[in-house]
């Protein structure tokens, strides 16, 4: 939790930076952020495939073959780098297009984002590396390195935007490159610590072959993990598509929500990744009480960080829009925003860890379901109508209604698999 709130911080100051550049160059990487979160999306998802899949085998005491599951995903790491790699090389200026006329918005957006897909490696060895730590039950070595990443990123962010200290001045590209080399580093760090570290598992890789069956393993919980989460990307798209008809600074001012959300929820998915390796383990050892507990005291947990985050958006609206550099156009449109979008925090936080404990239990299918049914067919739709409708002062109800409809979603799921697979379970030290 406290690593992924590092990670928060950094986000959130790569915008307070750049909004000093103005308000253009912001919504220049509130349009970028989308593929940012699908990278993010696709690392995470495979991440916490490998996760679930390693920490089953290692509850089952089959050590080699969570060893095997490790490096079969440091293997997918590899890939997902070089695809995304040519995607943003050869799409970054098609992409922007698809928003705007505007030159200067297109060519800020477009540096920024072809540094942060070209040199995505980082973020994809590190995110997988840092999985199978916390699969083992490590998760110091992992807070080290997104701490350490993030600390990176921070330091050179004003010294690459701004040109301070002798560095030149490089603007949006400057905050794309602190991104990647903080991200970099923390790679280097995670492989080193991973090798080092886990005891659990053996890294040789002379005559290694990808496994095609661990890898379809992998993706039987990713999978759905990946799509669950590029939902968000889709949303993010759709949201833009929506408030770009209002104004520019509609764009931002999304783009703001965001980067202040994310110091929120970070913590929150912090937890998930514990709960997730938690959960899986004991799955694999038949350990019902385990099991339960462990979702009912991370559901209590993420409410409690998520009730403060609610209040710090209720009560502080304008102090946070103020780190931003807000113009009057942005306060008049962001005060009401941060409020009114802030009401689905606390149903959120139950919402995520129901639909995690699924992901962890072998059924990520149905975290898929519920990230479908939220985002793309109520949010957006409830976004739309309630645009046209009302204004764009209702547009952000719209992420109430649909927590709704997910955490009523996600207590019907549990409870049905609660009774099919984790009801009857014995211990394995009982069983034997």
């Amino acid at each position: 939790m406290l690593s992924m709130m590092v990670q928060a911080l950094y986000n959130v100051v790569d915008s307070i930076f750049i909004a000093r550049m103005g308000e253009d160059a912001l919504t220049a990487v509130s349009l970028a952020f989308p593929v940012q979160m699908l990278m993010i999306s696709v690392g995470v998802g495979t991440a916490i495939g490998v996760n679930s899949l390693l920490s089953r085998r290692l509850g089952a005491r089959r050590n080699e073959e969570a060893s095997y599951v490790a490096k079969n995903g440091l293997f997918i790491a590899f890939v997902m780098w070089i695809i995304f790699a040519i995607l943003g090389l050869t799409l970054t200026g098609t992409f922007f297009r698809l928003f705007t006329d505007d030159v200067g918005i297109i060519s800020m957006g477009s540096s920024y984002l072809v540094i942060v897909t070209t040199f995505s490696l980082g973020i994809f060895v590190q995110i997988v590396s840092e999985r199978v730590m916390q699969g083992t039950g490590d998760t110091i070595h992992p807070m080290i390195t997104q701490g350490t990443g993030a600390i990176i990123n921070i330091i050179l962010d004003p010294l690459l935007i701004f040109g301070l200290l002798g560095f030149p001045r490089l603007g949006v590209a400057g905050a794309a490159i602190a991104t990647v080399i903080g991200q970099l580093v923390a790679m280097a760090m995670a492989l080193f610590f991973m090798v080092s570290k886990t005891k659990e598992l053996t890294f040789k890789f002379k005559g290694f072959r990808p496994s095609k069956t661990i890898i379809a393993d992998i993706y039987q919980v990713g999978f759905p993990s990946i799509v669950m989460q590029s939902i968000g990307s889709v949303m993010t798209v759709g949201m833009n598509t929506i408030l770009i008809a209002f104004s520019s600074t509609a764009v931002a001012v999304f783009g703001v929500y965001f980067k202040l959300q994310s110091f929120i929820f970070m913590p929150v998915f912090g937890l998930v990744s514990a709960m997730i390796s938690i959960v899986a383990y004991n799955y694999g050892a038949r350990n019902r009480h385990r099991i339960t507990g462990t979702i009912r005291s991370g559901a209590i947990i993420a409410f409690i960080v998520m009730g403060v985050g609610f209040l710090i958006f209720q009560l502080l609206p304008e102090l946070l829009l103020r780190l931003f550099d807000a113009s009057p156009e942005m306060y008049g449109i962001g005060v009401g925003a941060l409020r009114r979008i802030s009401l689905h925090f606390p149903l959120a936080a139950i919402a995520i860890m129901l639909s995690s404990s699924f992901q962890a239990l072998g059924k990520g299918a149905y975290s898929l379901y519920n990230s479908v049914i939220r985002q793309l067919v109520v949010l957006l739709p409830s976004a739309y109508l309630l645009s046209i409708w009302f204004g764009l002062e209702a547009v952000w109800y719209a992420f109430i209604i649909s927590e709704v409809f997910s955490l009523s979603l996600s207590i019907i799921l549990y409870n049905k698999i609660y009774h099919a697979q984790i009801k009857d379970l014995i211990p394995l030290e009982a069983s034997s």
